[in-house]
C-alpha cells in the first residue's frame, strides 16, 4: 500500500503537486492529524508518529490514478470529455447577478435557487478576502453566495497559505480545505464548486463513502486551462502586455482569452500562450479541461460575452437545470444562433483535445528528462565527480 511517503516522492518532489490540501483535510476529518499545510500550502508531515499507514491520502490525490474505474463509473463517464447529457448557453435572470458575477453570473444563480429551494443547505465558493486576495469560503446565506461572485485575477490561496514574505499571487483557490469545515456545522447538503483536480478529489472520496464528503450533494466543475501564479515583477508584465493599470481593472474572465475589462468600459485581450509561463508548473501534468466528473460543468468557452457555456453530466445536474429555466437562469435564445450548443460543444472537446495532448507531452518529456539527469548523475558517480 503507497501512503504518504510515496506522495512526496511521485507527486511532489516532480513538482506535481497541486496543493489542493485534500490529503490533509481528510487525514484531519478522519482525527489522524499526521499531516499538515506550510506556509506555502504543500502538505507536509505534522506528526509522522500519527500516520497510520492508511493509505488514504495517496488514493485520493488528484495526480494519482487510484479509483478511476471507481469514480468513471460513479460519474458515469463517457469518452472524450465524460458523461454529457445536455449542452446549454445560460446566464442568470436577475440583472444584479448577471452585473456581479462572471460570464452571466449562471453559477451564482443556480447555488440562489438551490439555498431557496432548500436543496442545499451551503456551498463552498471562493470569496474575496482582500486587494489580491480569495480564499475557500463556506456560503450558507444568499448574501454570502452573492458576495463570493465573480472572477478576479487575484491570490487566493488565503494568508492562512502564503507568507506575508512571499509576494507570489494565484489564481488558484484550495476549496478542498473547506470541505473539512462541513462536519463542524449542522449542514448535510453541500454544493461544491471547483476546478476539476477537486472535483477529482471529491468524486474518489463519495467513491469510499468517506465522511464529509457524503455531505456534498452537487459538483459544479469550472473549464480550466491551467491556474496561474506570478509573483510582482510577472504582475507588471501583465499590465504591459495588457497596456492597462490594475487599479484600472474593474473584473476579469477567461474564454478562448484572458479577458480584462477596465472601469472605463474599455477591454483588454491577452493570450492563454502569452502566460503559459505563468502557469501552476503542477497544472501542465492535468488531463482534465472540462471537469469531466462534476453533475454540472461551467465555462465561457464556446458563449458570447455574458453567457457561460454548461455541460450537464448527471440526470442531478439536468434535472436543476431545468428546475432553475425561467426563474433563475434563462437559455440562449435559439434565434440569436440555432448552432450555438452545438458550437460550444465542439470547443469544448477541441480545448479538452488540446489539454491532454499538452499534458501527455509535457509528462513524456518530464519523463525523459529526468531519466536523463539520473545517468548523468551516474555518469559522474563513476568518474568521480562531485554532482552535487
Amino acid at each position: 500500500m503507497k501512503t504518504f511517503i510515496h506522495l512526496i516522492k511521485e507527486v511532489q518532489q516532480p513538482g506535481r503537486c497541486l496543493r489542493c490540501g485534500g490529503c490533509v483535510t481528510f487525514c484531519t476529518a478522519i482525527n489522524y492529524g499526521a499531516l499538515e499545510l506550510d506556509e506555502h500550502g504543500t502538505p507536509r508531515f505534522k506528526d509522522i508518529d500519527k500516520c497510520i499507514e492508511c493509505g488514504l491520502c495517496y488514493v485520493i490525490c488528484p495526480q494519482t490514478h487510484e479509483l478511476d474505474d471507481e469514480i468513471k463509473k460513479l460519474a458515469a463517464w463517457q469518452a472524450p470529455i465524460g458523461c454529457v447529457r445536455d449542452v446549454s448557453v445560460a446566464r442568470a435572470t436577475a440583472h444584479d447577478i448577471r452585473r456581479r458575477g462572471t460570464d452571466g453570473g449562471v453559477v451564482t444563480a443556480l447555488l440562489l435557487h438551490l439555498l431557496d429551494k432548500r436543496g442545499i443547505d451551503g456551498a463552498i465558493v471562493t470569496k474575496q478576502t482582500g486587494l489580491l486576495q480569495r480564499s475557500p469560503w463556506l456560503a450558507t446565506t444568499r448574501e454570502e453566495i452573492i458576495d463570493a461572485a465573480g472572477f478576479h485575477f487575484d491570490t487566493s490561496q488565503g494568508l492562512e497559505l502564503y507568507s506575508k514574505l512571499y509576494a507570489n499571487y494565484s489564481t488558484y483557490s484550495p476549496s478542498v480545505l473547506e470541505v473539512g469545515h462541513i462536519g463542524r456545522k449542522p449542514l448535510n447538503r453541500v454544493a461544491f464548486v471547483g476546478t476539476p483536480c477537486q472535483v477529482n478529489t471529491i468524486r474518489k472520496i463519495q467513491a469510499m463513502d468517506i465522511e464529509p464528503a457524503r455531505s456534498i450533494k452537487i459538483l459544479f466543475g469550472l473549464f480550466c486551462t491551467g491556474n496561474f501564479v506570478f509573483d510582482s515583477e510577472q504582475k507588471q508584465q501583465i499590465e504591459q502586455i495588457g497596456n492597462f493599470k490594475w487599479h484600472q481593472v474593474d473584473r476579469i474572465n477567461i474564454k478562448e482569452q484572458l479577458i480584462v475589462h477596465l472601469c472605463n468600459n474599455e477591454t483588454r485581450f491577452i493570450t492563454l500562450d502569452q502566460l503559459d509561463s505563468m502557469k501552476r508548473h503542477a497544472c501542465h501534468y492535468c488531463l482534465d479541461y472540462t471537469s469531466e466528473f462534476a453533475d454540472l460543468s461551467f465555462g465561457g468557452l464556446g458563449a458570447p460575452q455574458g453567457w457561460t457555456t454548461i455541460i450537464a453530466r448527471t440526470p442531478l445536474g439536468e434535472s436543476l437545470l431545468d428546475d432553475a429555466s425561467v426563474m433563475s437562469i434563462e437559455r440562449y435564445p435559439n434565434n440569436g444562433n440555432p448552432d450555438i450548443r452545438s458550437e460550444a460543444y465542439k470547443k469544448a472537446i477541441k480545448w479538452s483535445d488540446r489539454k491532454k495532448q499538452n499534458a501527455n507531452f509535457f509528462s513524456r518529456n518530464t519523463e525523459v528528462n529526468h531519466r536523463r539527469r539520473k545517468t548523468d548523475r551516474a555518469a559522474y558517480h563513476l568518474v568521480g565527480i562531485d554532482s552535487a
